[in-house]
């Protein structure tokens, strides 16, 4: 396995400038990344591997913003794996719409940081303390949720990577796991669905969309979904959804109205909303006495504030989950993830993947995912090749 070349350099740091192996070097760096890794540790020293990432800028007052504030490092420092973590050399990282909350600073995070909250690859040393999953070796091919997925190597809790399954690719594993978790939980808690429910969904073309559409059939729900465009709207079709609505041709405004006019009136048991500020009046409209409204998203921008007083004539609910609530516990994160791996490997599940991007043109990720026209998962396919 290609490990960082080391060169000493001035009060003891190590400095990786290439990713193969220098045979010239002491005995002590030959053989494996672990080896490399134990000596960093042992010696007390701090390292820098030249590894690539896209991270914030380091400019102070470009430290949330638009795009431009990514940029590409081919040099940054290595998290050594702490104490229940283990280091990860990735082969893909999801790239989701969350990412973008965070860069623009509508979720507060530190900065700079390196964004990335998903991704696949193999295991290529443990941390101190690895008892979660007393199973995992160096070489395992794994899937992770964390944070720090821009990169080639990550250092990641075992509390929330799951050992992949032999048919079950890395690339899969990174287009479905934040995603296929997400819709699992959301049909599970935030709305148990039953044979026979009427659900809307929103963004339905999109990664998280695809995959709730095609869910919510595989449990009997009758499915009315959103997209824009002819396009999207024969994605959406194909996924199973009942009714298709395009809120972008001469009809789209008045969507609300088709909705109702496609349930006789009724309205729907539940809303899935990933959109926010410009479809959650309409979801307010549609929803049934008694129904359910799961807000999971700002894609538009955050939902205005809401009188609760507003919810009560017709005894509508209002769901505003994460799925980090879902999946706190070790049973929670391994359930949900046998199911997802379940459906992948039985062929219940397609994954539609928009655009394969490199570590380089994550700036372009961003702007296709915010422009709103993608159809499908936004991929980063991590090269280790120079």
């Amino acid at each position: 396995m290609p490990v960082p070349r080391l060169q000493q350099q001035n009060e003891g740091s190590l400095l990786a400038t290439d990713r193969t192996l220098d045979s010239t070097m002491a005995p002590a760096l030959a053989g494996s990344v672990e080896e490399f890794v134990d000596l960093a540790r042992s010696s007390k020293c701090a390292y820098e591997a030249a590894y690539a990432i896209a991270e914030f800028s380091r400019h102070p007052e470009r430290n949330a913003g638009g795009p431009e504030v990514l940029q590409y490092r081919p040099d940054h420092v290595v998290a050594l794996p702490g104490e229940q973590e283990v280091l990860i050399r990735n082969e893909f990282c999801g790239m989701n719409y969350v990412d973008t909350y965070f860069r623009n600073g509508l979720y507060p995070s530190p900065k700079p940081e390196v964004l990335g909250r998903e991704g696949a690859g193999i295991i290529v040393t443990l941390g101190s303390g690895v008892t979660i999953c007393s199973d995992l070796a160096v070489g395992d091919r794994v899937a992770w949720l964390g944070t720090g997925g821009y990169a080639q190597y990550t250092a990641v809790p075992v509390a929330k990577l799951i050992k992949l399954p032999a048919r079950v690719s890395f690339q899969d594993a990174a287009a479905s796991l934040l995603g296929g978790l997400t819709v699992l939980t959301l049909t599970e808690e935030a709305y148990h669905v039953r044979p026979g429910d009427w659900a809307l969904v929103h963004a339905a073309a999109g990664s998280v969309g695809g995959m709730l559409v095609q869910v919510l059939k595989s449990l009997g729900a009758q499915v009315v979904a959103t997209a824009g465009g002819p396009e999207k709207v024969a994605i959406v079709n194909n996924l199973g959804a009942d009714h298709v609505i395009d809120y972008r041709d001469d009809k789209g405004p008045r969507w609300p109205k088709q909705v109702r006019a496609i349930t006789a009136g009724a309205g729907v048991d539940v809303v899935y909303d990933s959109v926010g500020l410009d479809t959650w009046e309409g979801s307010l409209d549609v929803v049934k006495r008694k129904g359910t409204i799961v807000w999971f998203g700002n894609a538009s921008g955050p939902v205005p504030p809401l009188s609760l007083q507003r919810l009560s004539a017709e005894c509508v609910k209002v769901a505003r989950p994460l799925l980090g609530g879902y999946i706190a516990t070790r049973q929670e994160f391994e359930y949900y993830c046998t199911k997802l791996f379940g459906l992948l490997t039985q062929g219940k599940l397609e994954l539609r993947v928009h655009k394969v991007y490199d570590l380089e043109g994550v700036q372009q990720a961003h702007k296709d995912i915010e422009r709103r026209d993608t159809a499908g998962k936004l991929l980063i396919k991590i090269d280790h090749s120079n």
